[in-house]
C-alpha cells in the first residue's frame, strides 16, 4: 500500500504564512484513508528529510512570494521547479531544493513522488491567525489541488 504523506507548511500566527497548514487542515477534514497522513510542520529545510521518510508520496502545501505573484495565486509545482542554494554558510540555511539532493545522495529512502500545491502569501510578516482576504479564498482551490494529488485514495474522500 502506497503511504502518502499531505504536510502543511508555515507559521499559523504568521497570517498568510499559514496558508499550508490551513489547507492540510481542510483536506485531513475531507479524506479517511490510513494510507494517508496529515501534517503540519512549522520548519522547512533538513526537517522534511526526516518528515518524508517512510511515505512513498508528499503533498507538500506551502505559501510562495514569487515576484510577479498575486496574492491568492494557487500553483501546482513540482520539485524540479526550485534551484538549489549554491553557497551555504550555516546549515540552517538548506532549502527544500538542497535537502531533497543532500537526501538522495546520502542514500535515504525518498519518495518516489512530491507534489507541491503553493499560495502565493501578500503577508506574511503580521501576527495575525487568520489570512488576507485574497489568500483566505483561495483555501478551496488548494484544498481541491492538494485532494487531486491524492488519485489512489479518492474513494476514501468525504463528501460532508
Amino acid at each position: 500500500m502506497e503511504k502518502t504523506l499531505v504536510l502543511g507548511i508555515g507559521n499559523s500566527v504568521l497570517c498568510d504564512d499559514g496558508v499550508g497548514i490551513r489547507v492540510a487542515i481542510e483536506v485531513g477534514k475531507r479524506i479517511s484513508d490510513p494510507a494517508i497522513t496529515i501534517a503540519e510542520a512549522c520548519q522547512g529545510g533538513l526537517f522534511l528529510l526526516e518528515a518524508f521518510l517512510g511515505y512513498d508520496h508528499i503533498v507538500l502545501i506551502d505559501a510562495i512570494q514569487t515576484k510577479d505573484g498575486i496574492p491568492g495565486q494557487v500553483y501546482e509545482l513540482q520539485p524540479e521547479n526550485f534551484s538549489s542554494a549554491l553557497h551555504l554558510s550555516s546549515p540552517h540555511q538548506v532549502d527544500f531544493a538542497t535537502a531533497l539532493e543532500l537526501g538522495k545522495s546520502l542514500g535515504l529512502p525518498m519518495p518516489s513522488s512530491i507534489d507541491i500545491v503553493a499560495v502565493e502569501a501578500g503577508d506574511v510578516t503580521t501576527f495575525r491567525e487568520k489570512c488576507t482576504p485574497e489568500v483566505e479564498n483561495a483555501i478551496p482551490v488548494a484544498v481541491e489541488m492538494a485532494l487531486r494529488k491524492c488519485p489512489a485514495h479518492i474513494n476514501h474522500i468525504r463528501e460532508d
